[in-house]
């Protein structure tokens, strides 16, 4: 973080090791559930706001069009879930965030109509403060009622300061999210296909009315599932001879030998094709 960033952000606040904590605490929640409320925390502390709202958008800068956004986390004032629309407001960001090299920040301004707000909640002011990777734009938007005065340009021009040490965490966030969604994804894939392996097999066994042992089952499965002998001996904690054994005694009892055979089997191969 730049010592333009800090020393503005201490004028601001006026307490060092208030920010310092706070800080620490959002670097340490980047990837958790908590992310955006300790972002929410950090910056309430220097701009009053009643939302803040944190998203990713995917664009597809040569149709100028929004592919996906995807949302970070969102926290209020009083903790509350708060309903956003950014359709309505979608194409004015759209505009901006296309040019942008490194940060920006839209500042939207309520309609002379305060009733009918040109996004979000209902008579709402809004600060996006952007940042830009390749096709990705991750975004910190601000709301704040319209009850309340609009953001005042010694905040706006706080925040995009302050939005040079925001947006790169947020950056890190997104992508943290995107790669546990995605090992969350596989391993509950890979979850299910194990679970219907395990049932297939001792479907077959059924039929052919063969009864394994809990390990020699365990070593099937395994070899089934594609894993090697030296695999499951590191897995299990015995050596490759032991797997070797447990598996012969299985095939013994299917009437079939080592891991062709077996898979021949389970497939339902003839064991001469």
């Amino acid at each position: 973080m730049g010592a333009n960033v800090m020393e503005a952000n201490l004028q601001m606040t006026g307490n060092q090791s208030a920010y310092f904590l706070e800080l620490g605490k959002l670097i340490a929640s980047v990837g958790d559930a908590g992310f955006a409320s300790n972002m929410y925390q950090i910056i309430a502390a220097s701009v009053p706001i009643d939302c803040l709202d944190l998203s990713e958008w995917t664009i597809d800068e040569n149709e100028g069009s929004v592919i996906s956004i995807q949302p970070l986390g969102q926290e209020t004032a009083d903790h509350k879930p708060m309903s956003l629309t950014v359709s309505q407001n979608q194409e004015t960001l759209l505009a901006r965030m296309l040019s942008v090299d490194d940060f920006l920040l839209v500042h939207l301004k309520l309609p002379s109509s305060v009733g009918q707000a040109s996004s979000g909640p209902t008579g709402t002011y809004h600060c996006n403060l952007v940042s830009r990777k390749s096709n990705r734009r991750c975004v910190i938007s601000l709301h704040r009622d319209h009850h309340q005065r609009d953001f005042s340009l010694h905040e706006l021009s706080f925040l995009k300061n302050f939005s040079e040490a925001l947006l790169p965490l947020l950056d890190r966030h997104a992508r943290t999210t995107r790669t546990l969604c995605t090992a969350h994804a596989d391993n509950e894939a890979v979850t299910q296909g194990g679970q219907q392996l395990q049932r297939e097999f001792n479907d077959k066994l059924s039929q052919a009315e063969v009864r394994l042992s809990l390990r020699e089952k365990e070593i099937c499965l395994g070899i089934l599932a594609g894993a090697t002998v030296p695999e499951l001996a590191d897995k299990l904690h015995v050596k490759n001879s032991s797997i070797e054994t447990y598996l012969k005694r299985a095939g013994a009892k299917l009437g079939v030998k080592g891991r062709h055979g077996l898979v021949k089997w389970m497939t339902g191969v003839s064991q001469t094709a």
